[in-house]
């Protein structure tokens, strides 16, 4: 099975997610559980956030190597199961790629389903959603711009949902699949350019709020 999580800036939520989900494949033994994770307004190129990664790390799994990633077609059709962070972002990820709502759910829904009704599959959890109807909290908010303390908050809550899911699912039902290299931009006439953007206090939300705006990079200088 390969599982695709989404949030928004990839730095925080879906890169704690995707590294979990390593870590649970390698502990058990799952060479077909693969992840990876891409933002819908994602501060492309950045590493995880260095908070988030002292919470990857305390939860067991590594956070080296990561970049961020703008959430692509390509990305959702390779998925098995496609994981949001929250409602909208489910519904984004949806838009972006239509036919694939049965294989497209926020975390916590696709965690209360299944250890609800006891689906394990994303075809039984498609189905049952249908009965289930909408569930509360379905939400895992974002911590960027809060303190440490709201990481660790939200890095549990991602692993208190997924663990229990992975547990559930039955995870070779789905085709192993490595994750794919983004492909390389068609040449143009100019290349994109990278914004230097002077050091801010909470270089995150700025660059966030950049991202949205612009389709490249976005770096920092003093």
């Amino acid at each position: 099975m390969h599982v695709l999580f989404v949030c928004s800036g990839n730095v925080c939520r879906s890169p704690i997610a995707e590294r979990l989900t390593h870590a649970y494949a390698l502990a058990h033994g799952l060479p077909h559980l693969t992840a990876e994770s891409a933002g819908v307004r994602a501060l492309v190129g950045f590493p995880i956030e260095p908070v988030a990664a002292r919470v990857v790390e305390g939860l067991g799994a590594s956070a080296d190597g990561f970049r961020a990633r703008r959430l692509r077609p390509e990305m959702i059709k390779r998925a098995d199961l496609v994981l949001a962070m929250t409602e909208q972002i489910r519904d984004r990820s949806m838009e972006l790629l239509l036919g694939t709502s049965h294989c497209t759910f926020t975390l916590r829904e696709a965690c209360k389903i299944a250890t609800d009704t006891g689906a394990r599959t994303v075809a039984e959890l498609a189905v049952a959603r249908r009965k289930y109807g909408e569930i509360d909290d379905a939400n895992i908010s974002d911590p960027v711009g809060l303190g440490e303390a709201a990481f660790a908050q939200v890095g549990d809550r991602i692993a208190a949902e997924l663990m229990p899911l992975l547990d559930t699912l039955d995870l070779g039902s789905g085709t192993k699949r490595e994750p794919e290299p983004e492909p390389e931009p068609e040449p143009g006439p100019r290349p994109s350019p990278v914004v230097h953007l002077p050091l801010s206090p909470r270089p995150l939300i700025a660059a966030r709020a950049a991202s949205s705006i612009l389709d490249y990079p976005v770096s920092w200088s003093r």
